[in-house]
């Protein structure tokens, strides 16, 4: 098993899985002359409280109600022996520290990642899985992202995926693959941008520079406040505490959050969001990154749900711009 914070490293598998509060989903790829497309699908929902996604307590609560819609999701994608596994943002605790100077040994600058989050680890750090990689480098040091989890929380994921018949080699959260897919549809983005991305229970704000994450906010969705609220507090951070000069693009996530019956308002949210930041809001699409094939109907929905399943599957074709 591998948690990772990362938003290229590692080789992806051939089959993404993503196991949501409210849905479980996953994806292939094929390639037709050095183009991804997407060759297989496939999504089934989840009953209401069989998962509750949480960082420090049990998630599911009805393994079966979950295993059954996981099995019969993988069959559909061809009964893949090796996985890799999207969960939600919520279970692990993201944080960017920096650092003046580095220790030359990989083993000393592990523990100064330990030593730096413990405080705020939310549980002691014997039973935490901690991941990082190196983020924005200025003059006043070398930053890292670092992911935090509760072994045993991912564990649950990792049995749930075993139970069905595959191994989760790669286990990442929801919103850093779907900036994994914006970034494989646009390798040369260098400037600033933003991505907010909404989940059933949950919403997260990733801000980049270039490929580089500056901040991440995650937030859930019986929290006081309202959307707009929440990405005006991270815009003024971002004017000023991390000196932005504004966002090139603008990419809202979460279509396919809800069930049906009670699907966001995405050109709501879209429209709110553009009046607050006076700036195009775009809807995230994984077609930039991996193309459909003719049989599959490119509803909103779709693309939504495809997102973080393209972006692990192309973790290892996001490049560094020159």
């Amino acid at each position: 098993m591998s948690f990772l914070s990362t938003l290229r490293d590692s080789p992806a598998p051939a089959v993404a899985v993503e196991i949501a509060a409210n849905r479980v989903s996953a994806a292939a790829l094929e390639w037709h002359g050095g183009q991804a497309t997407v060759a297989l699908h496939a999504s089934e929902p989840l009953p209401a409280g069989a998962l509750v996604p949480a960082l420090t307590a049990a998630n599911t609560h009805d393994r079966a109600q979950v295993l059954e819609p996981l099995t019969r999701v993988l069959e559909r994608v061809g009964r893949p022996r090796r996985v890799g596994l999207v969960v939600p943002d919520v279970v692990a605790k993201v944080s960017l520290v920096k650092f003046e100077t580095i220790p030359g040994k990989a083993q000393e600058l592990d523990q100064l990642i330990r030593w730096q989050v413990r405080k705020a680890a939310p549980f002691a750090l014997e039973e935490a899985q901690i991941s990082y990689i190196p983020g924005l480098r200025g003059d006043d040091g070398q930053e890292y992202v670092v992911s935090l989890a509760r072994r045993s929380v991912i564990e649950e994921y990792e049995g749930l995926c075993a139970a069905a018949g595959a191994h989760a080699g790669i286990v990442d959260l929801s919103t850093f693959n779907v900036v994994n897919a914006v970034l494989a549809g646009t390798p040369t983005l260098t400037a600033d941008w933003l991505l907010v991305n909404m989940a059933a229970d949950y919403t997260s704000i990733a801000l980049l520079r270039g490929e580089n994450l500056i901040f991440f906010r995650n937030r859930a969705a019986d929290t006081e406040g309202t959307l707009a609220d929440l990405v005006h507090q991270t815009t003024m951070y971002y004017e000023d505490r991390l000196k932005g000069a504004g966002f090139a693009q603008v990419i809202l996530a979460g279509a396919g959050a809800a069930p049906s019956d009670q699907a966001i308002d995405m050109d709501a949210a879209r429209r709110n969001l553009e009046e607050r930041l006076r700036t195009p809001v775009d809807l995230v699409d994984p077609r930039t990154a991996a193309t459909l094939t003719d049989r599959i109907t490119a509803a909103p929905a779709l693309l939504d749900t495809l997102a973080p399943l393209v972006g692990l599957l192309l973790r290892d074709r996001v490049k560094v711009p020159a």
